[in-house]
């Protein structure tokens, strides 16, 4: 079991004694008095992740240890700053030459006006203030410092025209501790204007403000008290590429493909114990016929299902004539639910797989407008002007995946909904109840929840995709609305985790509730370790209780990836 310390204290869950399984028999007994929240151990300092950032290199396990929020310590390779340098120096030759937008050109519709040399300082002011207008939450501070390196490690290709100055500066903010704040609503997704704006007044020394050390203040007066210099210029050119391209909304959908992916690796192993809660049948995981579909994600899941409910004998036909030995049948098949759920999971593995691909490109790419070039016939360089800044492909992947988690969302709910009724779960006590059925209600309530929040995810799956909008006079007549993608996305992983508690706490229930029945026969290993990790925090139920805090431990739990199977990947 992958189940750290920090996982099962996440968000003040109070430890359970682990309980013993009662007798059908007998009514399951109340639970032990539940434990006051109890604050989580300081937990040790996690190793500095030191990165040399090169414009080239930098890997998606990279982005997820800065959001688990490692340490950081970051620079910009030496051989980087000399090309960044021959860049610097080949695009203000070029200027002499070449109009060119953002630089001796102003900006959107505005782009025919031009600046003179004298107003290039105060232009690069001008451009961060007036793109800084973003409102809303802001993003979590991990994302933020991947932005930031994010973007350090994109101009460290030498094609933006900025001097290694600048990536270093943006990297001096993540190496202190530094967290600018950056506002979620305002990008449109065809590039992320106004947060990164906000990073660009910060490393500016500007008011915009910062998160220093649990405090929240001006940059003018947070990043002395850092040991940063208190202010920084951006030279003619510089302050574009600060806004230009797509690096929040790639550290967003960085966190939000670690963040499924946790979750797909739970969904998993729910689905496991409600298979033994339920005693399936194992044929629709028989290697045989998934083999026959071709699609090696659902060869993978199936291989995993496999593998954790191996040992049952619940899932077997003398665990199934348990509840009932007078009139038990033998089944035919199990539900479609049942039967397709490693095709339905495979779905958002290939998308996941895809994402990670996408992104990990992203990070290793130019992705401003407009870039500079060394020519290809002559001396010198010149500058391209382009739509490379363009989040299409990973907004519409955010749209797709989103979907995908919904879909999961669904199976969840549906799964948990058969536990509840005897008919459907083959012989569970109705409703899950403990002790006396009808005198108790049981976790019919507890269910609903689930069923409350999936509709919710069914409205925030909509592909925001295909929703553009123009602005700017026209000149952006074409936008992504990717972030609006990956905001639906991160709530819709905020519900999943409910469902799949819910789902949790209803197949942890059935299995206690006829285990005297099944007495001899054992659970497969990891579900088995599943069941007690669960048990940790939340004893079964008997007669009826408030089920509140069962369920926000489960849901801490889940968030906390704690009950995932799987090691750390």
């Amino acid at each position: 079991m992958s189940i750290s310390k920090a996982g099962r204290m996440a968000a003040g869950v109070g430890l359970l004694a682990a309980v013993c399984v009662p007798e059908r028999a007998v009514a399951v007994p109340a639970p032990p008095p539940v434990a006051p929240p109890v604050a989580a151990p300081a937990p040790a300092r996690a190793p500095v992740l030191d990165l040399v950032l090169d414009g080239g290199r930098f890997a998606l396990r990279d982005a997820f240890a800065i959001l688990a929020g490692r340490p950081v310590l970051a620079r910009v390779s030496d051989a980087a700053r000399a090309r960044m340098a021959q860049s610097r120096a080949g695009a203000l030759a070029a200027l002499s030459g070449q109009r060119v937008y953002g630089w001796n050109q102003a900006l959107g519709p505005l782009k025919d006006r031009p600046l003179s040399p004298e107003e290039a300082e105060q232009f690069q002011r001008n451009v961060l203030r007036s793109h800084a207008a973003g409102v809303g939450p802001a993003f979590p501070d991990d994302v933020v410092r991947l932005a930031l390196v994010l973007k350090a490690n994109q101009m460290a290709r030498g094609k933006m025209g900025v001097r290694p100055e600048v990536p270093q500066r943006l990297l001096s903010l993540v190496n202190a501790g530094v967290v600018p704040v950056m506002p979620q609503i305002g990008s449109l997704g065809t590039g992320d204007l106004q947060p990164q704006a906000a990073a660009g007044l910060a490393a500016l020394g500007e008011d915009a403000p910062v998160h220093f050390r649990g405090e929240t203040g001006p940059a003018s007066r947070m990043l002395p008290r850092a040991g940063l210099p208190a202010s920084f210029t951006f030279e003619a050119g510089e302050a574009l590429p600060i806004v230009s391209g797509s690096t929040v909304l790639a550290a967003t959908l960085m966190h939000a493909v670690h963040r499924a992916t946790v979750l797909a690796d739970q969904a998993e192993g729910a689905f496991a114990l409600f298979m033994e809660a339920t005693r399936a049948e194992r044929g629709s995981l028989d290697a045989r016929t998934h083999r026959e579909r071709h699609i090696p994600e659902e060869d993978a899941v199936a291989a995993r299902l496999r593998a954790m409910v191996a040992g049952s004998g619940w899932m077997t036909e003398e665990g199934r004539r348990r509840l009932d030995p007078a009139n038990y049948e033998p089944r035919v098949q199990d539900a479609v639910s049942v039967r397709a759920a490693p095709h339905i999971m495979a779905g958002l593995r290939q998308v996941l797989a895809s994402l990670r691909r996408t992104l990990a490109r992203e990070a290793n790419s130019s992705a401003s407008n407009p870039l500079v070039f060394r020519r290809e016939r002559g001396p010198g360089y010149e500058f391209v002007m382009g739509g490379n800044w363009d989040g299409s492909i990973m907004g519409h992947l955010a749209d797709s995946l989103n979907a995908e988690i919904t879909d999961l969302g669904v199976l969840s709910q549906e799964l948990s909904g058969r536990l509840l009724s005897p008919r459907w779960s083959y012989g569970l006590p109705a409703n899950l109840a403990g002790g006396s059925v009808g005198l108790n209600s049981g976790m019919v309530q507890a269910q609903s929840v689930a069923a409350a929040v999936v509709p919710e995810m069914q409205v925030r799956a909509h592909p925001a995709g295909t929703l553009s909008r123009p602005v700017k006079d026209g000149q952006e007549d074409h936008n992504t609305m990717a972030m609006a993608s990956a905001r639906d996305l991160h709530a819709n992983l905020d519900r999943l985790e409910i469902v799949l508690a819910v789902q949790y706490l209803l197949a942890a229930q059935g299995i206690d509730l006829i285990a005297a029945k099944m007495a001899g026969l054992p659970l497969g290993t990891a579900t088995r370790a599943l069941h007690d990790e669960l048990r940790r925090y939340v004893a079964p139920l008997g007669d009826d209780r408030y089920l509140t805090p069962d369920l926000e431990r489960t849901i801490a739990l889940v968030h906390a990836g704690g009950l995932t199977p799987y090691p750390a990947r």
